[in-house]
């Protein structure tokens, strides 16, 4: 409940896409940025959930890189079926969570694996940065098996999910927002409520961006914890 999702498609449909998978245990959440946006997005984002749906319904598999090398294999089963080569795929950011968190159950154990899209995490007013696997989920030369990250944590802690659109958006005088200054704006706002951040984000991506077109689809993810 304590969560916001800040999603602006460029166009009516999109390549990126938010994905929740829940189990007696956990929560699962994600981030995905298919290739390209628009229609030719929107076609390959629909592969991609399908996939990732088929990884934990259809093969239950709980730990996050295991979840991402088989939706990778699948992803790749689909476009084999094509006559022509298809290299698309997409990056993604996936967050494992226990699914009963109490006030007072100590210690939290956490999951994350991400496909070229990193996880920040907030503790005690410090952002730290998780790196991705620097491969996307999808058809890739130097392809390897995915990173599990654990992470555990005895205090309140808020994670942020996203694509790279937040960050790549130019501004009316041509300057590109970077991840530095989306960095800023994410520690600016720490004493807000989850739900008062996801509106905070929107209406500073809309300033930053005035009257200059949208560059890409824009997906932001928070959840405290």
């Amino acid at each position: 409940p304590n969560s916001f999702i800040y999603y602006q498609p460029k166009d009516i449909v999109a390549g990126d896409f938010y994905w929740m998978h829940t189990t007696n245990e956990f929560v699962y959440l994600a981030a995905a940025d298919c290739t390209g946006h628009g229609v030719p997005g929107a076609m390959i984002s629909v592969v991609c959930s399908n996939a990732l749906n088929r990884a934990v319904n259809e093969f239950n598999l709980t730990d996050t890189a295991h979840i991402l090398n088989k939706t990778r294999e699948l992803v790749i089963e689909t476009f084999e079926k094509s006559n022509d080569e298809v290299k698309d795929g997409m990056d993604i950011s996936l967050l494992k969570i226990p699914s009963n968190i109490s006030q007072n159950s100590g210690e939290v154990k956490v999951e994350w694996t991400g496909a070229n899209n990193s996880l920040w995490y907030i503790l005690n007013n410090e952002l730290i940065e998780i790196k991705a696997d620097k491969q996307p989920v999808g058809k890739y030369s130097d392809a390897a098996s995915f990173t599990t990250n654990s992470l555990t944590f005895n205090s309140t802690v808020s994670f942020y999910l996203f694509s790279d659109g937040y960050a790549d958006q130019f501004s009316t005088n041509d300057k590109k927002m970077m991840k530095k200054k989306f960095k800023e704006v994410v520690l600016s706002i720490q004493n807000l409520s989850m739900q008062e951040q996801g509106k905070h984000l929107e209406k500073f991506h809309n300033d930053w961006k005035g009257v200059a077109e949208q560059t890409d689809d824009v997906l932001v993810i928070g959840v405290k914890l």
